[in-house]
């Protein structure tokens, strides 16, 4: 081969590197956390007993709801066995040893609040009827603006009502003087009170739903817990004693308020009304 050849066919080569097509690029990883949020429990952790994950924790971790998680709020067999909010809420909550079903019934609520600002914003909408007209109207709540209860916990050397560090209380019944161990509603608690009071309706029984919520909540009377004789005791307590008893438990439960001003377009009045848990809390049009 010629000079002139070798020249041209190592020009040639030169050119053909130069405008080789280059090797595209691997795409960028999407890399995305879901973010976290600490909210505040009603109990602030009180309630509960030394064993508790909860024990004594003024928050709670959860992530905010994502896309997969709202697949749990329109999964027909959860939906179907009243367990998509419960799971939706397993889901959130960030400490895996934290069951749902042994949340506070304050605590719980203070959770799914948080869950659905997270996931739906703070604003809802929804329709209420007026106390006073009946009319039906569309009102916005405004869910951030939903305070806390903590509960009252007794002094010290209050005689009548006083906390355990189990995260019980001891009440002194005025009547009979005799003291009772109660503990505070979990959702798990709740969720059988409903089951209760379905069968009682089903089965045309006579209304019990206060005594049922004693039952469930006492823990030991003059520190006997054999539960028939507890329910026995409940049963026949004197009404005096039993009114002393469902205030304890009133003042001391730690909860989130869920009452608002709603005003009324249709007869210009103004009420304190409780957000409505209708289906449009999660699932909004």
């Amino acid at each position: 081969m010629s000079r002139n050849k070798q020249r041209t066919a190592a020009a040639t080569d030169a050119t053909a590197a130069t405008t080789a097509p280059a090797t595209p690029a691997a795409p960028a990883t999407l890399s995305y956390v879901t973010p976290t949020e600490f909210v505040e429990l009603p109990s602030r952790g009180k309630f509960y007993p030394p064993d508790h994950p909860l024990h004594n924790k003024e928050v709670i971790e959860m992530r905010f709801m994502t896309a997969k998680d709202e697949d749990i709020l329109t999964s027909p067999a959860l939906l179907r066995n009243g367990l998509a909010i419960d799971r939706l809420i397993e889901n959130l909550i960030v400490e895996t040893s934290v069951n749902v079903n042994d949340l506070l019934l304050g605590d719980k609520n203070a959770v799914i609040l948080a869950a659905r600002i997270s996931g739906y914003g703070e604003q809802y909408n929804v329709n209420v009827t007026c106390p006073n007209c009946e009319a039906s109207i569309e009102h916005q709540f405004d869910l951030s603006e939903i305070p806390h209860q903590n509960g009252t916990i007794p002094e010290d050397d209050n005689e009548n009502v006083y906390l355990t560090p189990e995260g019980t209380f001891v009440a002194k019944l005025p009547k009979s003087q005799f003291s009772v161990e109660f503990k505070l509603l979990t959702g798990q608690d709740e969720e059988y009170l409903e089951k209760v009071a379905l069968k009682t309706k089903k089965l045309n029984l006579p209304e019990a739903s206060a005594t049922n919520l004693l039952k469930r909540l006492v823990v030991s009377v003059n520190d006997v817990n054999v539960t028939s004789e507890i329910n026995n005791f409940i049963d026949n307590m004197p009404a005096q004693d039993a009114r002393f008893l469902r205030a304890c438990v009133q003042v001391v439960t730690p909860n989130v308020d869920m009452t608002q001003e709603v005003n009324c377009s249709s007869c210009g009045t103004t009420s304190e009304m409780a957000v409505p848990f209708t289906s449009e809390f999660f699932w909004p049009n």
